[in-house]
């Protein structure tokens, strides 16, 4: 934090907007800076004096400034303030000091109310009257220097200076006075100060001369000490003075009082006449003021005075709790900000003097934090290590400042610093490897499974896409098999998987944060084809052809169990799928054959006897266990008999059979065809002849009901003889359907007869040859003139 101290002098009473100086030239700031800073004035003053023009770096007065109101008697007069930057945060110390201009006359109290005193003619030369003193708010040359008293031959003027550089005066005889002579004086006190011009200010004195009183009243102590506490209670009594009068009677009579002072003692303390006993009438604060200084007057009853000094020492109280404010306080904080980054900064004050005023500042519980001290009464709060905002999104923080009085006074105050996100987390997956199955035969775009990962960042950086890593699976690219929603994480499938092709593959999804940079991860998924039973079991033997016939031979002699043949068939699938059960469907002699249901053996059940069949016909069921099953069908020709030739003559009836078989199947497809084409040429044609019936029906003919005639918009029958006013030509063609009727009106010239033949139904003789027969049944009547 940057920090740095200019000062100004300015006379005071300046006008409001009035130039003090150019801030940011002195403190060699940019006007950039300031505007980017938000470079603003903080105070302690109850008024704000000063003004920042940011927009041009200047200093300007805001408020007018009176040095007298400001500062009383203090000099130099200054006042001082900050001014902060944030974004970096810097810290500037600016201090004014005022200038006194001689805008104050000297005035006296009760100006308008002349000094009397009574003077016994007795009184001795060099005898002493206090009189009252006149203030000038001004300081320096600017205020009171002098007294002036108006000319006369009894008095002459004595001028003193009080320990703190403000002067009274004192009238001093220099010629006995004669009250036989002159009863009473006029006098005239002039008070002038030094500045340019001069002001002075006066007051008027008038002396009645009394009889003899030749003793003045004597102080015990020419000057009298006391300490009082602030905050005593009103009432209370300070310090008792005393003075003694050599005189009798009433000459002797001593009456105590208060000279006028300086400043607002008059308003505090109050004497009591009688005893002199000097207490407190109004409120002590150490704080407005450390001392007072009174003048106490003991007067006869003869009019001479004795003056004596009360010098009265304010003792502090701690009575003022600290005062915490925020100058800055940066929130939200990124969460990568390293320690000894300043949060806020914090000025601090306590009214109070001395240990009743020294500051402790401190920070409630164990968090990242610590305190420093800048310059005066300012305190950073700065960061003590690294933020973390998965473990902590936010601190409430409570400073408390505290004294060292007793007892100490505290003051807390809460600041909630929140902590923003940083890309610092990469998603994270439940497990390495994902395991998932997906049965074959599947639909194009089913849902196979859904990654899901996990990111402990916030908003966007906790934003996660899912992306398809480009791998090989059995030599082509990934995205050919399967498909990723990059928002969901479903893997769905893209092609029909078939077990037998492919059995597993593996695929390797990227999870990817919205931060910048964006963090990643990887996650591997296992995808299992699941067999399905969509494959028959294939029979590899015995080979089924389509021309030669193939049997096997039972000898004659054969005994049960003798092994005929076996039938071996596979399952392309896996699993239960491929499990295979043999069971023999049909046979020419159930009781001669069986066949093993585990291992496809064909085999005899009882003793080949003479009267077997040569030909057995054996039909075997092979079927696999899946859900539901499938199955294949396996013709075993066998042949019992011992010799070869007599199978040759049984098997090639069989073979003739079949090829008359064959031929009876060839006629009866060939018949099925020639029926087909009769049906389907008879549809054509009537269709054909139900088109060309509907098409001649459109022509207007074979209408057999009456004409109604239709008589044109023009039409008039002016000489009632109903001729019409123009000649028409009518031709009326009529349809079979009447309500559709139309009729279209020729152009004069023609002859005006309308031709129908009565009953006819034929199609009317045109009356004109360019005219043709309407064919649309649905056009309105048109008439031409």
């Amino acid at each position: 934090m940057v920090g740095g101290q200019i000062r100004y002098s300015v006379p005071e009473e300046m006008k409001k907007g009035s130039v003090i100086g150019n801030v940011a030239q002195d403190l060699g700031l940019d006007v950039k800076r300031l505007l980017s800073g938000r470079a603003r004035i903080v105070t302690e003053e109850k008024i704000q004096y000063t003004e920042l023009k940011t927009d041009k770096g200047l200093l300007v007065v805001n408020e007018r400034i009176d040095r007298e109101q400001l500062c009383r008697d203090v000099t130099p007069c200054s006042f001082s303030f900050e001014m902060i930057l944030e974004n970096p945060i810097e810290l500037h110390r600016i201090t004014v000091e005022v200038l006194d201009i001689n805008d104050h006359a000297p005035v006296f109290p009760n100006k308008d109310k002349s000094l009397s005193f009574e003077i016994s003619e007795s009184a001795v030369v060099g005898v002493q009257f206090p009189l009252q003193s006149a203030e000038d708010p001004d300081v320096g040359q600017n205020t009171l220097q002098d007294y002036i008293l108006s000319p006369n031959d009894n008095f002459i003027l004595k001028q003193h200076a009080n320990p703190d550089g403000s002067k009274y005066v004192e009238m001093v005889l220099q010629k006995p006075l004669d009250r036989e002579r002159r009863p009473r004086l006029s006098l005239k006190l002039i008070a002038v100060d030094g500045g340019t011009p001069q002001r002075s200010g006066s007051v008027n004195i008038d002396v009645t001369v009394l009889d003899a009183n030749d003793n003045v009243p004597i102080f015990n102590q020419s000057v009298y000490k006391a300490s009082v506490m602030e905050n005593t209670v009103k009432g209370t009594s300070v310090i008792t003075v005393n003075a003694s009068d050599a005189d009798s009677g009433s000459y002797g009579l001593i009456t105590y009082s208060l000279s006028r002072m300086k400043g607002s003692a008059a308003d505090i303390f109050s004497i009591d006449g009688n005893t002199g006993t000097i207490s407190v009438s109004g409120q002590i604060d150490f704080e407005e003021e450390r001392k007072y200084e009174l003048r106490v007057e003991a007067k006869d009853h003869g009019g001479l005075t004795g003056t004596s000094k009360v010098i009265l020492d304010v003792i502090d109280v701690n009575d003022n709790a600290p005062v915490i404010n925020i100058m800055s306080f940066s929130s939200p904080v990124s969460e990568d900000a390293p320690p000894g980054t300043t949060i806020a900064v914090l000025n601090i004050k306590d009214a109070d003097f001395e240990r009743n005023g020294q500051i402790k500042c401190s920070i409630d519980g164990k968090l990242p934090f610590k305190i420093e001290s800048s310059i005066s009464k300012y305190y950073n709060l700065i960061s003590d290590q690294y933020f973390d905002r998965e473990s902590v999104s936010e601190y409430n923080i409570t400073v408390t400042a505290a004294d060292f009085g007793t007892p100490p006074l505290s003051t807390s105050t809460k600041l909630q610093l929140k902590i923003s996100d940083v890309n610092d987390n990469a998603p994270v997956f439940a497990t390495n490897v994902y395991s998932a199955s997906i049965t074959e035969n599947n639909s194009p775009g089913v849902s196979i499974f859904a990654v899901s990962a996990g990111d402990s960042d916030w908003n966007q950086n906790a934003r996660i896409s899912y992306l398809l890593e480009d791998t090989q699976v059995s030599g082509g690219p990934v995205s050919t098999y399967v498909s990723l929603n990059s928002e969901t994480g479903v893997l769905s499938a893209v092609r029909s998987f078939d077990y037998e092709l492919i059995k597993e593959f593996q695929l390797v999804v990227k999870a990817q944060d919205g931060g910048s940079p964006p963090l990643s991860s990887n996650v591997t998924v296992k995808v299992l084809i699941q067999d399905q039973n969509d494959n028959p079991p294939q029979v590899l033997y015995p080979v089924q052809t389509g021309g030669s016939l193939v049997a096997e031979m039972v000898p004659r002699s054969a005994d049960v169990g003798y092994l005929v043949t076996k039938v071996v068939a596979v399952d392309v699938d896996s699993g239960q799928n491929a499990w295979l059960s043999y069971k023999l469907q049909k046979a020419t002699d159930r009781a001669l054959f069986e066949v093993g249901s585990q291992n496809g053996e064909i085999r005899t059940i009882r003793q080949v006897t003479d009267k077997d069949a040569v030909k057995q016909r054996l039909s075997v069921i092979v079927e696999d266990n899946g859900q539901p099953s499938r199955s294949a069908t396996v013709v075993v020709n066998v042949a019992v008999a011992d010799s070869f030739p007599e199978v040759l003559s049984e098997f090639t009836d069989l073979s003739q059979d079949k090829e008359y078989n064959d031929n009876l199947t060839f006629y009866l497809v060939l018949a099925l065809a020639v029926v087909s084409f009769l049906f389907i040429t008879c549809l054509v044609v009537i269709i054909s002849v139900k088109i060309y019936r509907w098409r001649q029906s459109r022509i207007l003919y074979h209408s057999s009901l009456p004409v109604i005639p239709y008589y044109p918009p023009r039409y008039s029958d002016t000489l009632g003889t109903g001729t019409l006013q123009h000649v028409y030509n009518y031709e009326v063609c009529r349809t079979t359907d009447s309500r559709k009727s139309d009729c279209k009106l020729g152009r004069a010239g023609s002859q005006n007869v309308l031709i129908m033949e009565p009953g006819s139904t034929g199609t009317m003789q045109r009356m004109q040859t360019e005219k043709s027969i309407l064919d649309e049944p649905d056009s309105p009547l048109e008439v031409s003139e």
